[in-house]
Parts: structure tokens; sequence; C-alpha cells
């Protein structure tokens, strides 16, 4: 114990010494104070202390974009600016004894010219295959394409082949409308479809005499060197429609300033460029292109009687009207019986086959289906599966309902 207290004074009076015997420490330079860590409120609570918090000055209310905006480079195009159709006449080889047949002479005429080509003379005539073709073939060449460009080329028979599955298009010049040549296509075909059969069974998917080469198009020429500096942009709307070129406007005042655009038509509206993109058109398009446009169309029924198709616009209304409609089927079965004659019926008598027809008309009960005045798209399509409607009763129901005016939509038949 006495050992212990001893070692803790020895200890306390060597500390003692040592703080005496050193110098003071040089004052420190002063070192300016961290700024305190601010804790995050709560959503709620920062957007409650903004809200409280008074401003120097009332910021503008962003306009809320609708679900149904779309892009205005969807909607509207520059003025002047449209796409050149080529066309050009080739040939498709590769088929499987699908091609056209003997009595159409011009693809036999179209592959002997191009075997003269390389130095192998052949008579039209002469010939006689099953693997060619002859096509039209169809593409669009954008209004800014450049030399060296891909496009997308549409290829058609024009003779009695029956198919064009598994062919390849030849080299094709393709024309625009002053006979100038403007591309070269050629390639594999993609017909999105298929047929096979064989011993008199067939199958076939989708429509195998139209195809597609994907890229196949090689642009030669330019069509565009630079869009010059203007002072007025026109846009033209694919679908005309006053209220849609009004939101238009708005749009683009909203973005580049009031009095910027101005309402010429129902397809048109006039750009005023500011004066930093007169020199630089490009840029002021691609500033505008991306703007959200909500547009106003209008209500239609779109009908295709060849499919059965029908469509109906989000705005479509309906009159007050009452709609019944019944379906009459007739059914008509005939069976074959075997009447054998009765024994010792002589030699005339023989066995023969009659048949047995039966006729069955039935028609069902009609639902009668009350639709009240604005009724929307909504309440339409719960009548008609109300009363059962197929594509073409709702076909027919559409049509009696526009003759007594209670369609409010334009019809539209395909």
């Amino acid at each position: 114990m006495r050992l212990s207290i001893s070692f803790i004074l020895l200890g306390a009076l060597f500390t003692a010494v040592t703080s005496a015997q050193e110098p003071p420490a040089p004052p420190e330079t002063p070192i300016a104070a961290a700024p305190a860590p601010v804790a995050l409120a709560p959503a709620t609570n920062v957007a409650a202390a903004t809200a409280a918090a008074p401003t120097s000055a009332a910021q503008p209310a962003v306009p809320a974009v609708p679900a149904t905006a779309v892009r205005l480079k969807d909607v509207a195009s520059i003025q002047g600016e449209a796409s050149m159709p080529l066309i050009g006449y080739g040939l498709v080889v590769g088929l499987n004894k699908t091609g056209d047949k003997k009595q159409t002479i011009f693809p036999a005429q179209t592959l002997a010219t191009m075997l003269e080509r390389f130095g192998q003379s052949v008579q039209p005539t002469a010939l006689k295959v099953e693997n060619i073709a002859a096509v039209m073939v169809t593409a669009q060449l954008g209004p800014y394409a450049q030399g060296g460009a891909r496009l997308d080329v549409t290829v058609a028979s024009v003779g009695d082949a029956k198919s064009l599955q598994g062919g390849i298009l030849m080299p094709t010049d393709l024309r625009g409308p002053d006979g100038s040549s403007v591309a070269l296509a050629q390639g594999p075909l993609t017909l999105g479809g298929y047929g096979a059969g064989g011993g008199g069974n067939s199958v076939q998917v989708n429509h195998l005499t139209v195809g597609r080469v994907p890229g196949g198009g090689l642009v030669e020429i330019t069509r565009s060197n630079g869009m010059p500096a203007a002072d007025v942009v026109r846009l033209a709307l694919h679908e005309p429609d006053f209220v849609s070129a009004r939101r238009v406007a708005a749009a683009l005042n909203q973005e580049l300033g009031a009095g910027s655009a101005k309402v010429l038509d129902a397809g048109a509206v006039a750009i005023q460029v500011p004066a930093q993109y007169r020199s630089e058109i490009p840029e002021l398009i691609a500033r505008i292109e991306p703007l959200p446009i909500d547009l106003d169309v209008a209500a239609k029924v779109v009908i295709n009687e060849r499919t059965g198709t029908v469509v109906l616009g989000g705005d479509v209304r309906i009159g007050p009207a009452a709609v019944a409609h019944g379906r009459l089927s007739v059914r008509i079965a005939t069976r074959y019986e075997v009447s054998q004659p009765s024994p010792f019926s002589g030699s005339g008598a023989k066995t023969e086959v009659v048949p047995q027809t039966d006729l069955n008309v039935q028609e069902n009960q009609a639902q009668m289906v009350n639709l009240e005045p604005g009724a929307t798209l909504s309440d339409v399509v719960r009548a008609l599966n109300v009363l059962g409607a197929t594509p073409r009763d709702i076909i027919t129901i559409m049509m009696s309902l526009k003759a007594a005016g209670a369609l409010r939509a334009e019809v539209v038949v395909l």
C-alpha cells in the first residue's frame, strides 16, 4: 500500500517538473470555423417552410403537361420540305420454283439482258426458269438524306409469281419523278410470312408477293446542302385543325417569347425567327421540336368492312338513341340416305342415294339498350357488349346510328 502511494507521488512530481521546463507554445493561427452541419428537415416541413417564407417576386406557375401531349416533331414539319418517291424495276432471284411462269415474257427478257452484260448471249425465248420474278421496287427519300445514307425499300411482284419467299433482289436502279437516278437497291427480302405445301395441300401465312429489304437502298446523291438563313419559318401540321394550330402557336410563344408564332390557317403556323437563330435555323428547329403539344383530334369512327375492323376514337359521343339488334340464322343441313328396293322387286329395281334436306330458321330475341344523351366511348362499348354484338354487327349499328343522327362523329369507311 505504501509502495503504490509512493509511485503515484513520484509520477505527479515528474509531471510537474516537466511542465515547468517546457517553453510556452506559440500562438496558433486562427482557423475559420467550419459551418455547422445543417439537418435536413422532412419534405413536408421543407415545403411548409418554403410556402411560409416571403419571396421577393412571385414565381410563374408552370402549366402541367397533359398525359395525351405529343412532341411537336411528331405532328408538324417544316413547310416546303417533303420526301421524294423513288421507283425502279428489278429482278428477284433464288426462288424455290415459285417465280414467274413462262407466259410472263419480261422476266426472261430482263434475265437475258443481265446475262449479256456478263458476256453470256442467250435468247429470251430459250430461257425456261422458275426461280426468278419481275418486281417493282419503291422507296421514300427524305428531304435531308445525304449521299451514302440507307433506305428501306419495298418489293412487289408484277408477274404471276406465287411467292417471293427466300428471294434476293438484284441491284436495281431507283429513279425520282424526273427520271434521274437517285439510289441503288439490292439485298435479301423479308416477307413477314411464309408458305409451304405439297401433294395438293398448302398453307400460307400473310402476303407472299410483297416484301421489304431493310436498309437495302443506297443513296447516291445529296438533296440538301443546309438550311439558308431566314426571318420566318413555317410549320405544316400533318392533320390540319384550327384548335391544334392555336395550341402549337401558344406553345411556341411560351418557349420563344410572346408574338413569336402566329396561326396562318388550320394547317400552317408561322414563326418569327429570333435574331440569334436567323443564321442558325437548325438550332431553332432542334429547340422547338421536343415541345409537348396537346392536339385536338376530331371524333372519328373508322370501319373496314373487308376485315370487320371497327375503331372508335376517344371523343366519340352518342345522342339519345335506343338500339335493338337481333339475329336471323338460317341453317340448311343435307344428309344422304340409301334407298334399297324391296325383295323380288323385279329387274328394274335398283339402289339409289336419296338426299334429305332439313331447313331450320331461328331468330334470336333482340335486346333493347338505351343510350343517354352525351354517352361516351365506354358507354358505347358497354352497350355493344350487352347486345353481344360481333364486329360485323357493330358496323351495322354504327351506320344506323349515323343515319339516325345520333352518332356525333365522322364515319370513315376503308
